[in-house]
């Protein structure tokens, strides 16, 4: 089940609905995420689109390996032994910004590796954090709320979820075609849900 879940994740969010995000319009806006198949960059972008700020993708500096076989058994072991591999990615101003979106793939029923990293590495208190996923069809797992555990003084708003590829059985990126046009939608409701749409 450990490797059927891996890379793997649900179509719906799964977190109760939280705070609103009223008067953030105007504030500055860093949109993380960590991709492998470009199914969360493609979210990622598509936010981007609607509320401006920086875009940064998350890069590890000793990247993952193409086997998604391999991939699975290295994170296992990461999660397992709670190893948070080192970031090539550097954000040298990262207090500038007010709100922080973090986008990730469901590996494992669990928060990827990377991005534990990344939160556990800035610190984000006193921000509005808004997770966002892509997964293959199994649920966020444990995703959002250790989005929530990490960021003990922060603001968190409800997240966002969308079916992505199954690595597994080799459908890599599908964020494309009506499949696209179904994910702009669903983001841009989402947005306007927790007060971040232009």
């Amino acid at each position: 089940m450990t490797i059927v879940c891996l890379l793997s994740g649900c179509s719906q969010a799964q977190n109760p609905p939280t705070e609103k995000g009223d008067g953030l319009k105007e504030k500055n806006i860093l949109i993380v995420y960590l991709t492998r198949t470009k199914n969360t960059k493609a979210i990622a972008q598509i936010i981007h689109k609607n509320v401006g700020g920086t875009l940064v993708e998350l890069e590890l500096q000793t990247p993952y390996p193409e086997d998604y076989k391999a991939i699975v058994a290295q994170v296992a072991d990461e999660n397992a032994r709670g190893f948070l591999p080192p970031l090539k990615t550097k954000i040298d101003n990262i207090e500038q910004y007010d709100v922080v979106f973090v986008g990730f793939p469901t590996w494992g029923m669990q928060l990827p590796p990377p991005m534990k990293s990344f939160l556990k590495q800035y610190n984000l208190s006193g921000k509005t954090i808004i997770p966002f996923n892509t997964n293959a069809g199994y649920g966020i797992g444990s995703s959002f709320d250790t989005v929530k555990q990490s960021c003990p003084d922060s603001k968190i708003l409800e997240g966002f979820s969308i079916k992505g590829g199954i690595e597994r059985d080799g459908i890599l990126f599908v964020m494309e075609g009506e499949k696209e046009k179904q994910a702009q939608t669903e983001v841009r409701k989402w947005l306007q849900k927790i007060g971040l749409l232009k």
